[in-house]
């Protein structure tokens, strides 16, 4: 729940990029690839967790690229393109295809034609936690992801969840 807590803390700081209308927006793209794809809500959890699985361990091996939350924000305010060939060159993205697949069992296919919307989706949620132009200071989201959790506490499609839930909560 660490990751979680830090999403919610980066929307009330003003120091971070973080916002009630930046997390609506990562939902309502996340909402639109698992419509296109004939997905329910609980599979695209399944994907976004499968996927910061699979994504933690290639972005640890990105962290020492110099501006690695600056391709981060590129990435997730974009459709892909070539910035994410420069974060998780192409073989990388097969692999991460192949993880995910086996994962969720979804079709390999089906999830490489998301990937260039998923991604940046959710690098979305990590980009939450930057800095807002003018300040300085590290990406605490990034940083507990890349640190991991033995918990399960930085698991992306937990994450997703309880964004849903701040979002739309019960009434």
């Amino acid at each position: 729940m660490s990751l979680v807590f830090d999403l919610l803390s980066s929307i009330n700081n003003p120091n971070q990029q973080g916002s009630v209308a930046q997390l609506e927006g990562v939902m309502g793209s996340l909402q639109k690839i698992a419509a296109s794809q004939g997905m329910d809500a609980n599979q695209m959890q399944s994907v976004v967790s499968a996927l910061g699985s699979g994504l933690g361990p290639m972005l640890k091996q990105q962290q020492t690229l110099p501006g690695l939350d600056g391709l981060i924000g590129q990435i997730a305010n974009a459709a892909g393109g070539t910035g994410l060939t420069n974060l998780i060159p192409p073989q990388m993205q097969q692999q991460l295809v192949q993880f995910v697949s086996q994962k969720t069992g979804l079709d390999a296919g089906m999830l490489q034609s998301m990937l260039p919307s998923l991604i940046p989706a959710v690098l979305g949620f990590l980009n939450m936690g930057a800095s807002t132009p003018g300040n300085r200071g590290e990406n605490p989201l990034l940083s507990a992801f890349l640190k991991g959790d033995q918990g399960g506490g930085n698991d992306l499609g937990t994450v997703m969840k309880f964004a849903s839930r701040f979002l739309n909560p019960p009434t």
